[in-house]
């Protein structure tokens, strides 16, 4: 996994891609990584010269879709992760222009959605003034494209400023290419949407390759579904069947193993006549659970559910709790968590898997009686990677919760893509990875 560690480490210390870092990712790519295979078999920027870069007018679709509180960044893990993609096409000699989107925008420029503040930070990362022009298209950000030294980065503003930018217009998707030479996309957030800036531009620039993070981003998505070692299992949380249920098919026919958390788990355990009190069920999915158990068993894949939950009077972070046998939910109260047994099941359950994929939380982690489940299986992943598991946490809420435990970076890999990943898992073609050049 030099590959991964490379890439780690450059996002980690957002250091310059030095000639012997470009060797390293090279050598790597010469003998594809097991899984590499259909979303990822794709041309990446590693795979141009110097010679191709310098002096190019590139335009880089990132993810710079931070969390604001007004004009403060809150949290900047989307910015550091475009840095080496960023730093790699500089030190080359490139004329780099990033783009992204920020917020939904209702109807054309908001201030508060403006990208200036990205802008900034990154000029601290790059260790150069990285300038925001006014507009994403036009004669002006034209002009101030055409005018960039080699080895400059500006920021393009919001794309989303335009409608044209989601609808993929074909007349604004020429405006947004005209002045480049090729096309970076290393925004796997939002390869999943087919937009003018992840998917049109590609039909006017070429070559169109990905980016360090988002080949880093199917080679474990991709590569550990369609061919991780094994055993392979998949623990799927969240609160509705219905938000989950293509993603869990998907992986009950991929995986050895399937760990049910979260308020789904009353959706199965009604579909098996149990009673759930007042716990969240789906009844329009209660033969969907039954269908789903069905292909685990065609499919042998070990479907594995909590034996007991701790369950609540209330919906509340001061609510009485006690824990009690899966099957034995009295009326009036609620399951919030997994129970300690269900959870050494399912450690002991994971401790001989070789990889694991991990998408939705236990149980409602974010009130403190409630998120043992969540961290206890947190903590165990952490100490099966340190055993050579390869650990993959799906974005969303279990990014959440890793960070929140504080064991984040004793993963093998967090995802940057919440729908994006669900899609992926789900085997799905991503239409702003299909565009690219292929390898």
């Amino acid at each position: 996994m030099r590959t991964v560690a490379l890439v780690l480490a450059l996002i980690a210390g957002a250091t310059a891609f030095t000639p012997a870092r470009q060797s390293a990712w090279v050598s790597t790519r010469a003998a594809p990584a097991r899984g590499m295979v259909s979303m990822m078999a794709k041309k990446s920027v590693a795979d141009l010269s110097p010679a191709e870069l310098k002096g190019k007018k590139v335009l880089v679709r990132c993810d710079l879709n931070v969390p604001l509180d007004g004009k403060t960044i809150t949290d900047d893990t989307r910015i550091r992760a475009s840095v080496p993609t960023l730093k790699y096409l500089l030190d080359a000699g490139a004329k780099v222009a990033a783009c992204s989107h920020l917020g939904r925008p209702k109807d054309g420029p908001e201030d508060k959605f403006s990208l200036a503040p990205c802008a900034e930070r990154m000029s601290e990362y790059i260790g150069s003034e990285v300038k925001l022009a006014g507009d994403c298209i036009g004669d002006e950000t034209k002009a101030m494209i055409d005018g960039m030294d080699e080895g400059q980065l500006i920021i393009l503003e919001n794309t989303r400023f335009y409608k044209e930018e989601e609808k993929n217009e074909a007349g604004f998707v020429e405006k947004l290419a005209a002045p480049f030479d090729l096309f970076v996309n290393d925004a796997f957030g939002t390869a999943h949407r087919a937009h003018a800036s992840t998917e049109g531009v590609t039909k006017f620039l070429s070559p169109s390759v990905s980016g360090f993070l988002l080949a880093k981003e199917l080679e474990f998505l991709d590569g550990a579904i369609s061919d991780g070692e094994k055993p392979l299992a998949a623990i799927v949380g969240g609160s509705k069947v219905s938000s989950k249920i293509t993603v869990l098919e998907a992986l009950i026919k991929k995986c050895d193993k399937v760990v049910i958390g979260g308020g789904m788990v009353f959706t199965f355990l009604a579909a098996r006549g149990m009673a759930t009190g007042s716990s969240l069920v789906e009844e329009d999915f209660i033969e969907t659970a039954k269908a789903a158990e069905k292909l685990a068993k065609d499919n042998n894949c070990e479907l594995i559910l909590p034996s007991d939950i701790v369950i609540a009077d209330k919906f509340a972070a001061d609510a009485n709790t006690k824990v009690v046998k899966a099957d034995a939910i009295p009326d009036g109260w609620m399951g919030l968590d997994n129970g300690p047994e269900a959870t050494k099941e399912i450690v002991e359950a994971l401790k001989s898997c070789k990889t694991v994929v991990w998408n939705g939380p236990m149980g409602v982690f974010e009130f403190e009686a409630f998120a043992a489940g969540t961290f206890d299986v947190a903590k165990c992943l952490a100490d099966i990677t340190s055993s050579g598991t390869c650990t993959i946490i799906g974005g969303g809420d279990s990014v959440a919760a890793v960070e929140k435990a504080g064991l984040a970076d004793k993963m093998s890999h967090i995802s940057t893509g919440g729908g994006a990943s669900l899609e992926l898992l789900e085997g799905k073609v991503l239409p702003g990875v299909a565009a690219l050049d292929e390898a």
